[in-house]
């Protein structure tokens, strides 16, 4: 029988599939975290990940593996650390330019899809058995489905799609499991973070906030390391340094926007 599982990404969405697979309501028993490092996911989607998903997983005869990145030396590497390594001038997360363009997302590519591919190939999956992927997008946000990316040892699926959920009908399946609600699941620093969603980790997470304006600040030094004149850039469309573009924004911007991965945030 070829592989089923769920790409599970510690949010609302792919935490109501967790229940309903519970439930015996989604034919799904294996769920595949890929953790993009303990020193870049945000910490509170790792807290909800090890106290709430994984006894919870485990209570219904679920199995929910955590998949680091490892490289062909044995070490694991982070997103956080390929960004900040010394000598490098890698930026792959989807930065601001000075224009405004986010730049590439090698994030996803690296730390998401292949992670959990060369999971799925290790169990069998190939082009001629790929293995059928459930990626947790809801009805109120079907645009992402149509961006997926798919390789060739995988079938993706939209289960939430194919019952017309929305992401308060998943809210609604977890508090009636009785488990707390997920966070937003993205790494802490992601550029595609709305400028509401800064201006709440800075009211909320102060520390947080203070490191993330900390790495805009050395991802531009490390490009200008060679006196070449590159051109700044910034963790949000702004235009501007991190700090600056919070404190000019005037209105709270919507939250729910952001990664149209299939990967991230959900």
């Amino acid at each position: 029988m070829s592989l089923r599982v769920v790409s599970y990404g510690g949010g609302v969405q792919s935490t109501a599939l967790m229940v309903l697979a519970a439930r015996g309501e989604l034919p799904y028993k294996t769920f595949l975290f890929a953790n993009v490092g303990e020193d870049s996911e945000d910490p509170e989607t790792l807290e909800y990940v090890r106290r709430v998903a994984v006894p919870y997983a485990k209570a219904h005869g679920l199995a929910l593996h955590l998949l680091d990145r490892t490289l062909r030396s044995g070490e694991t590497e982070t997103l956080w650390g390929r960004m900040t390594r010394q000598g490098s001038r890698a930026l792959p997360i989807p930065i601001r330019m000075s224009n405004g363009a986010p730049g590439t997302r090698g994030c996803t590519r690296d730390f998401k899809i292949q992670v959990t591919g060369r999971w799925l190939r290790a169990h069998g999956a190939c082009a001629a058995d790929p293995a059928t992927v459930a990626v947790g997008i809801s009805l109120d946000e079907i645009s992402r489905a149509s961006n997926r990316r798919t390789e060739r040892y995988e079938d993706v699926v939209y289960p939430l799609l194919d019952v017309g959920m929305r992401r308060t009908d998943c809210q609604r399946v977890i508090a009636d499991a009785g488990l707390p609600m997920p966070p937003k699941s993205a790494c802490w620093f992601c550029p595609l973070k709305p400028l509401g969603s800064w201006r709440e980790m800075r009211r909320d997470r102060p520390a947080l906030f203070s490191k993330a304006c900390a790495l805009e600040t050395v991802l531009n030094e490390m490009r200008a390391w060679d006196g070449k004149g590159a051109d700044p850039v910034f963790l949000t469309r702004a235009g501007r340094p991190l700090i600056q573009a919070v404190e000019a924004a005037q209105e709270t911007l919507p939250y729910d926007v952001g990664c149209d991965s299939g990967w991230c945030m959900t």
